[in-house]
């Protein structure tokens, strides 16, 4: 390490922001993060090919260690090697990227991305300045079933109490995500969901006897309407809430989003930073980090190196 004093210190850094880690872990995930920037790839070949020669190692004997970060304890040479636990890494790193913040407004995309057939990465990430930094996942294979509920309630429990009290933070999902029980687990962490949904549903205004569809409320391009009501028929789904819509003229659809802010407290338009989550899954793939060459096949595995992936964004 004395042949690269950043090297040194950016371990330093990773070691105190994550004091929970040993320090194998902690200079584990100082490698990696330091060697995807310098080589723009999560590719182990790429990272230790470059590291190499700034630790004056054999490119076997980095790649080993590179290996390490990841593998699971079992996997590992030693009696005292304990694999990394990223859901211990969350908190830490979500203060380390409010350190600093600016302002106390907050907004959190939630969504999931896919590696071919092999991986479908549930995400939760802080949005910020036209791309986004993952703060949880759970990385699942693509081909079996899973039940999406629990490992999306599992991860938004790791956030209860995160976030400084005073803060406002809308946590934004598509319409493939809208679910009556992830609104309501978004209000119990005292957070404001903001769940686009589909046309097809009917929203009855307050104070309204009759149910209006969603496209009579915003009908034609250029359109807005906003108001709390109750969305959807029925008995199991239907949710009291705001509904604030929005048909913008570069759309297809139109907006409709429902949240638990007063109407005058809100706008659709906010959900446009939903998209900022698109930017970070092309950044870990083809226009960054190249994830998609990556040669795993073990979720856990990739689940711990999407640590230094977050890290490195």
């Amino acid at each position: 390490m004395s042949r690269n004093p950043e090297l040194y210190q950016w371990a330093e850094t990773i070691a105190m922001r994550f004091p929970s880690l040993s320090k194998p872990q902690a200079f584990g995930l100082a490698l990696w993060s330091f060697g995807m920037i310098l080589a723009r790839s999560c590719s182990l070949t790429a990272v230790a090919d470059m590291l190499a020669p700034l630790l004056g190692q054999s490119f076997n004997t980095v790649r080993e260690r590179l290996r390490d970060s990841y593998r699971e304890t079992e996997a590992k040479a030693g009696k005292h090697r304990t694999e990394l636990d990223v859901t211990l890494c969350w908190a830490p790193w979500l203060a380390w990227i409010l350190e600093g913040w600016q302002g106390k407004q907050l907004a959190i995309a939630a969504d999931a991305t896919s590696l071919g057939q092999r991986f479908v990465v549930l995400v939760i990430s802080v949005v910020y300045r036209g791309c986004a930094v993952p703060v949880a996942w759970k990385v699942l294979k693509a081909n079996e079933k899973h039940a999406w509920k629990p490992e999306w309630l599992a991860l938004l429990k790791q956030f209860r109490g995160l976030v400084p009290n005073g803060w406002t933070v809308i946590v934004l999902a598509d319409r493939g995500l809208y679910a009556k029980w992830l609104f309501e687990a978004i209000v119990e962490l005292k957070w404001h969901p903001f769940l686009r949904v589909n046309t097809q549903g009917s929203f009855r205004p307050q104070g309204w006897f009759h149910w209006q569809p969603f496209s009579k409320l915003v009908p034609a391009k250029g359109k807005r309407w906003q108001g709390q009501g109750t969305a959807f028929t029925g008995k199991k789904t239907q949710l009291d809430c705001t509904l604030l819509g929005y048909w913008g003229d570069e759309y297809k659809d139109p907006w409709l989003v429902l949240t638990d802010l007063p109407p005058e407290c809100a706008d659709a338009c906010w959900y446009g930073l939903r998209a900022w989550i698109e930017q970070e899954f092309k950044h870990s793939k083809r226009s960054g980090w190249q994830w998609q060459h990556t040669r795993m096949d073990d979720p856990e595995r990739a689940g711990r190196l999407w640590m230094a992936i977050a890290i490195s964004t």
